[in-house]
């Protein structure tokens, strides 16, 4: 049985993959407002059925697969170790997804993250999505450090200050690639400039979250 519920995940992991690449490589060749969900779902070779079972919106077919990571930080911080700081596993975190050059970071080889990216970035309708997603991925990590010191006002400062400086590391990587740089050359300096870039926030925040 354990074999056989396996297998099906397996299969239903390869079609949500399926219908997600399908979609994107539509929405990227004529824009995301000119494409049905319908027409994803031919090309895709499934019913439209499944692909809300799937995806419940036209903007889950874009997000879905990446929705997690506008959560990183806040659990970063919530699964950090007993006598590290906020600002420690924020850095901690990201340079683990610099050195596996993870795609949502920006450096991994593939453009397909790029595509998404762009598609993203020229439509209206996801930008605002993307926008409030972030937005609540940073109230999520300010309610973590609320709960934790006491003080709400000052969670949201360190909140939104460590969320910028990550979000500022990403679009530097994007930037770089964008304008002719190769993923590998990006990539060869992107610790340092990620650890110069949290040195910076931790001086103001030092001693500020440590767990007990």
């Amino acid at each position: 049985m354990a074999e056989a519920m396996g297998l099906r995940e397996r299969k239903k992991l390869q079609t949500a993959m399926r219908i997600y690449r399908t979609a994107i490589a539509l929405f990227v060749e004529r824009g995301f407002d000119n494409v049905s969900v319908q027409e994803v779902a031919e090309a895709a070779e499934v019913s439209k059925m499944t692909v809300f079972n799937y995806f419940g919106t036209k903007e889950d077919l874009v997000f879905r697969p990446m929705e997690e990571h506008f959560g990183d930080v806040a659990r970063a911080v919530r699964e950090r170790e007993p006598g590290e700081s906020a600002v420690d596993a924020v850095r901690r975190q990201f340079l683990e997804m610099v050195e596996a050059r993870d795609p949502s970071v920006g450096l991994h080889s593939e453009p397909f993250a790029r595509q998404v990216r762009r598609l993203v970035m020229e439509t209206p309708a996801l930008m605002e999505r993307a926008f409030l997603a972030a937005q609540k991925g940073t109230r999520d990590l300010a309610a973590i450090l609320a709960e934790e010191t006491g003080d709400a006002m000052l969670a949201t400062v360190v909140a939104a200050t460590l969320s910028a400086a990550r979000n500022a590391l990403i679009e530097e990587h994007h930037n770089r690639i964008g304008a002719g740089e190769t993923p590998d050359a990006v990539a060869a300096d992107a610790a340092e400039r990620a650890r110069h870039a949290f040195d910076l926030i931790e001086k103001g925040l030092s001693g500020y979250a440590v767990k007990l």
